[in-house]
């Protein structure tokens, strides 16, 4: 099957919504997830949980998932101790306070009674068994048969031609700049907070989630299919799964329970799609848990409480290259070459050549250059641009930018 432009154009309108609702922040639809939940379980020939849980954050959620599965944090018992020595009866788990000050990396280590006690809250008894995974009925295996039905009905050329025009940009937007940096996070403050055989459990959790509201990017493509194919019933096997990532965010399946979490309530991302913010997380949950990003890269809180008040000092003892990387972004290439002394290596019709040692690191060599076109005040503006370390001029340096040579590049009108 050869698709035209109106079908893709049809494919590209269904992602542009999915793409809306991956993005989604604000509280969830718990009845409509609920029941997306449950339909899902029956489609897959399962019985519905016995009990659905809500936590705040995937992070609360990997811990709620962790704890049904049997784990026993450090520092408590199997009886239901809580990490900081209170009991997990349900009188005491009724008087601990919600603390969304406590989900925050460095802020507070007893987020996990907090995810402990909010589990009695709505319910759970301790040592009650959750379960095997159901996250392969529900998910993985209906999604192979979604796809081996798309196949069939429109053709492997067809398929690929409609997996492109649905998720060309959802995937790398969703995925791959927001889930997969989230999921780092998430595997890296769990390992801090849990190292070694005690994060395991926590750790294969955030394995077993199912990415809700992320999973558009690929059930756009299949909602697409069922526009194009509808006698092949595509969706009737997924409808349950869309209903949960329509209204939620991660969310875990076993055989009697279902943790499922909020949206965030703050995602904030730069001009082309990547998590950033300057101050505060880049997506925040509602329990307080979030991720901090500089263009695209997590990074720790208290990074981000350094930031406004950087030295070339500070940035030269960052052993971290990434991490240092971030602070010269923040801090200006051109403010740290001038503080730290960087060497000019000459200057041509193009700019000038600038070299500095960088600890650990790679030398920092940039080429200034300067706008040739004034600005409305006479001015002109001066652009700083990042080439290899083995650059030996500024020619070469701003031929490289645009995938030349030094004796290739010969612009014909300078701008």
């Amino acid at each position: 099957m050869q698709l035209t432009h109106a079908q893709e154009a049809m494919a590209a309108a269904i992602e542009d919504q999915w793409l809306a609702a991956a993005m989604e922040t604000g509280p969830a639809d718990r009845a409509a997830a609920e029941s997306g939940v449950r339909e899902a379980y029956r489609l897959a020939g399962a019985t519905p949980p016995e009990q659905i849980f809500w936590l705040g954050s995937p992070r609360a959620g990997a811990a709620a998932a962790a704890l049904l599965a049997g784990a026993t944090p450090p520092g408590s018992s199997a009886t239901g101790a809580l990490p900081d020595g209170s009991t997990s009866s349900p009188g005491a788990a009724s008087d601990r306070p919600a603390s969304p000050s406590a989900a925050v990396p460095g802020v507070s280590s007893d987020w996990f009674g907090e995810v402990h006690a909010e589990l009695r809250r709505q319910g759970w008894t301790p040592g009650s068994p959750a379960g095997p995974s159901m996250r392969r009925r529900v998910r993985t295996e209906p999604w192979a048969a979604a796809r081996k039905a798309a196949a069939e009905a429109l053709g492997n050329d067809g398929w690929a031609q409609l997996s492109a025009a649905a998720g060309r940009r959802s995937w790398p937007l969703v995925m791959d700049l927001v889930a997969g940096r989230l999921r780092l996070r998430l595997s890296e403050d769990l390992t801090a907070s849990f190292p070694g055989g005690a994060g395991r459990p926590m750790r294969t959790a955030v394995l077993d989630a199912i990415y809700g509201q992320h999973d558009g990017t690929w059930l756009a493509t299949f909602e697409a299919a069922d526009r194009l194919a509808p006698d092949a019933g595509l969706m009737a096997g997924l409808a349950g799964l869309a209903d949960v990532s329509r209204h939620a965010g991660w969310w875990w399946a076993t055989e009697r329970y279902a943790v499922l979490t909020e949206r965030p309530t703050v995602v904030t991302r730069d001009n082309v799609g990547r998590l950033h913010r300057g101050e505060g997380p880049a997506m925040e949950f509602p329990d307080g848990y979030g991720l901090w990003a500089w263009r695209g890269m997590p990074i720790p809180p208290e990074l981000v409480a350094e930031l406004p008040t950087l030295t070339v000092a500070r940035i030269r003892k960052e052993k971290n290259a990434e991490l240092r990387r971030v602070m010269l972004e923040h801090f200006g290439y051109e403010r740290y070459l001038r503080e730290a002394g960087a060497r000019n290596l000459g200057s041509d019709e193009t700019g000038t050549l600038w070299h500095l040692d960088l600890p650990g690191d790679e030398p920092l060599v940039m080429v200034e250059v300067v706008n040739s076109t004034p600005e409305p005040d006479g001015t002109s503006r001066v652009y700083w641009l990042r080439v290899p370390p083995e650059t030996r001029s500024a020619r070469e340096g701003v031929a490289w930018t645009f995938g030349l040579t030094a004796d290739e590049y010969q612009p014909v009108v300078q701008t």
